[in-house]
């Protein structure tokens, strides 16, 4: 395969709002260029996983390099495909360091989102060339008038600038090729003799080959049995098959600058690879590119298998998974009530729920998930810090100094008519409004909030609310101090942690008592009377008793011998009064699960 020249090549990536049409129009280049056999294309071809298709969402970025003939010359167009979900912009900072320009894609039945304005921000720090397009306009209830002005108006778009296209049919979108090919640079020209230099962008592993690397050429050549280098890493290994994306993996001779493709390492540790490092000569190392900071799970919660049994299946689900995302955070833990499991970290709430969705199709598992939560830090009053994500590692009152949690900024786009509904929504809350700014028909609220409150439903309220008009993006911002207190649950005058949760005082009440009366309902009548209680700050919030089992102990006595009677009953009645002075309650596990279980 010959290396075209640098000035021939056009590295781009498509950015948007979740659903506004990404996986769509990356079909039609694939079956406009011929990448892909129009007899072989499928809907989201770029979407390798079941559940990326079902959910029409894509998870996992995957580059595609293209080869598009003009009248004049031959172009080789290397693709990004990038999420659009809030959970994966990580993925599309990735991809904006590796290209030189962007498609901005607005769906045009309904315009500007949230996340279109933040990934735009992205896309102009890295000072990309932006390609404004409007998609579907094919819908009978597309607004192309109302999406070009707000091209205009909010992103500072000029009118000549912007393309239409529908990405199903394939209308205007041989147009937007030749304006990729028109406006998008070349990469920065590279003399044949630099030391190689390369960002990694992605990567995946294979059992075979070892870490398969993603990476885009930036300085110099790079072919097989070369001796490199990863900076980040201190790490020397000899370049494998190398290669580029069609979409599938096809090897090549080598790579040189400016082109996007693949090396294998035969490293066989998975975590020695960052995405950001840099790779290089191992005999005349090249400077760092500017790379990223580690990645931080935002949301944590446990995993445990349903039946002890399955423990070992789930820890090789977890680790099998930890391979191709590394992302993924999974820590060993235990706990009385469920077992031995996993307290695992992610990028958020949909990172989550793909996770989940993935062990129990792909491996088959029954899996009891908690309830999210995030990592609040603790300075103690012996001097002692601690970061803790979990209630039952949450210190008493008496013994901490301060806690801090994790706040975020969020940016809400809503109809100006609906900004009425937003505000009511945000006063449900532990919010403060900062700014609100009239974008035309549209207004931009930022918010700043705790995360634990981000994660309280914000994004599906904020849909109902807003009939699904409003859209939402938001940031980690800085650790702020909290006034958090553990809500601790006594059954029968015993603490049960694993019922334990960490509550501010607004919440408070109203927890302690959706708690216990959720458990008053699952919790199986036991022989004698028992209460269940809420208590914080050593003080019981709320409380419910659950009344004894009956049983009938004069049922085999026949006609009306009334003492014989008499006697049995006050029996029974010490009996019961012996059972709650020093019995406990017996707590089945599936009333763990029904109580633990994220809703």
């Amino acid at each position: 395969m010959e290396t075209k020249p640098i000035n021939h090549i056009r590295n781009f990536c498509i950015i948007s709002h979740i659903d506004h049409g990404k996986s769509t129009l990356a079909d039609r280049l694939l079956e406009i260029t011929n990448t892909v056999e129009k007899r072989k294309m499928r809907e989201q071809y770029l979407d390798s996983m079941d559940l990326e298709r079902e959910r029409g969402i894509t998870i996992k970025m995957q580059p595609v390099r293209m080869i598009y003939k003009t009248a004049r010359r031959e172009y080789i167009l290397n693709l990004i495909d990038t999420p659009g979900h809030i959970d994966f912009s990580y993925e599309v900072s990735r991809s904006l360091a590796a290209v030189e320009g962007a498609v901005l894609l607005v769906d045009a039945s309904q315009g500007i989102q949230a996340q279109t304005l933040s990934n735009m921000d992205l896309a102009r720090k890295q000072n990309l060339k932006i390609i404004p397009v409007i998609n579907k306009i094919d819908l009978p209830h597309a607004q192309i008038k109302e999406s070009r002005e707000e091209l205009r108006t909010l992103l500072g778009f000029d009118e000549k600038e912007i393309i239409e296209i529908s990405g199903k049919t394939g209308v205007g979108v041989e147009k937007l090729l030749l304006e990729i090919i028109d406006k998008i640079p070349p990469p920065g020209a590279s003399n044949i003799n630099d030391e190689p230099q390369a960002l990694i962008f992605d990567f995946e592993y294979s059992s075979h080959t070892g870490v398969i690397a993603y990476i885009r050429v930036m300085k110099g050549n790079i072919k097989k049995n070369d001796p490199l280098k990863l900076l980040k890493a201190n790490e020397l290994f000899e370049a494998g098959e190398i290669g580029t994306f069609s979409p599938k993996r096809i090897p090549k001779e080598n790579l040189s600058a400016g082109e996007i493709g693949y090396i294998t390492t035969n490293i066989k540790k998975p975590e020695t690879v960052k995405v950001g490092d840099t790779l290089t000569s191992k005999l005349n190392p090249q400077p760092a590119l500017p790379g990223y900071t580690d990645i931080a799970p935002m949301v944590w919660a446990s995993l445990y298998p349903a039946s002890q049994d399955d423990f070992d299946a789930l820890k090789k689900a977890l680790l099998k998974l930890k391979l191709v995302d590394g992302s993924l955070s999974v820590e060993e833990e235990s706990s009385g009530a469920l077992g031995r499991g996993f307290a695992c970290g992610f990028l958020g709430l949909l990172h989550m729920e793909i996770i989940i969705e993935r062990i129990k199709r792909e491996f088959d598992l029954d899996i009891v998930t908690t309830s999210p939560n995030v990592k609040f830090r603790m300075n103690l009053k012996n001097g002692g810090e601690q970061t803790i994500h979990s209630a039952s590692d949450f210190k008493d009152d008496g013994e901490i100094e301060k806690i801090k949690e994790p706040w975020a900024e969020i940016e809400i786009l809503s109809p100006t008519r609906l900004s009425g509904n937003i505000f009511t929504l945000i006063e449900e809350y532990e919010a403060s409004i900062e700014n609100t700014e009239i974008l035309g028909e549209r207004m931009k609220i930022t918010v700043m909030m705790p995360l634990r409150e981000l994660m309280r439903d914000l994004h599906d309220n904020l849909k109902s609310a807003s009939s699904g008009y409003a859209s939402l993006s938001y940031k980690p911002r800085d650790y702020r101090d909290a006034n958090l207190t553990r809500l601790d649950i006594l059954i029968h005058e015993e603490k049960v942690p694993a019922f334990s949760q960490i509550v501010s005082p607004r919440r408070l009440e109203r927890d302690s008592r959706m708690i216990v009366e959720k458990l008053k309902k699952i919790i199986p009548r036991q022989l004698f009377a028992f209460k269940i209680q809420a208590q914080a700050h050593g003080k019981i919030i709320a409380s419910e008793t659950v009344s004894a089992l009956k049983k009938n102990v004069t049922g085999h006595l026949y006609g009306g011998d009334r003492t014989r009677k008499m006697k049995l009953w006050k029996k029974q009645k010490t009996g019961k009064k012996r059972l709650e002075s020093l019995g406990s309650v017996a707590i089945p596990h599936e009333t763990y699960i029904k109580m633990l279980k994220r809703q």
